[in-house]
């Protein structure tokens, strides 16, 4: 299993986001993990990568404890959380360099800071996407793209899913449906 959780619960002060939460996620399915804002979704995936604790449950991510700051596991998860940066002076290329990657994109030759919202959010997903993984956590894919690109998003997730466990938060009900194997509404 490419992640396992049991009873996962995150309690903030006296409230519980979400509380006996079991999810299991092999090679080749994606969750989407969906609801209202505020309901926790985000907080999942910070869970899952490890940057979030959680207040009860045992999970498991590629085999290992969630901890964004072991290197084995960031090998093996790759994630585009809502809070995921850019180097403000860096191009695509520049970017895609860093993580051992050609570039093939579509994306202008114009430092990060200049591009828009969605060529923004289409640079981190394509860094995320083309990277070697065996699972990819992807909070909110969707925000900021337009339909064209929303459509090769759906393309990209189906296609990542072949070979890695993918969980989406999304808002986004035509992209659920087109890359989802289940739903976890929260």
């Amino acid at each position: 299993m490419a992640i396992h959780a049991s009873g996962l619960g995150v309690r903030f002060g006296d409230r519980w986001l979400f509380r006996g939460l079991d999810l299991a996620v092999e090679a080749g399915e994606c969750l989407a993990v969906t609801g209202d804002n505020g309901s926790g979704k985000s907080t999942l995936l910070h869970c899952l990568y490890g940057v979030q604790d959680l207040t009860e449950g045992v999970v498991t991510v590629a085999g290992r404890r969630p901890d964004e700051r072991d290197r084995e596991f960031r090998r093996a998860v790759s994630v585009v959380l809502d809070d995921s940066a850019l180097f403000e002076e860096y191009t695509p290329e520049q970017h895609l360099q860093l993580l051992g990657l050609a570039d093939t994109t579509a994306l202008p030759d114009i430092p990060a800071v200049e591009m828009s919202a969605g060529q923004r959010r289409r640079l981190l997903l394509t860094g995320a996407l083309r990277r070697e993984h065996s699972v990819l956590l992807l909070d909110e894919p969707e925000r900021a793209l337009d339909a064209t690109a929303r459509a090769w998003l759906a393309d990209v997730i189906a296609e990542a899913k072949a070979s890695a466990a993918v969980v989406i938060a999304s808002h986004n009900g035509p992209l659920v449906e087109r890359v989802a194997d289940r739903v976890v509404e929260l």
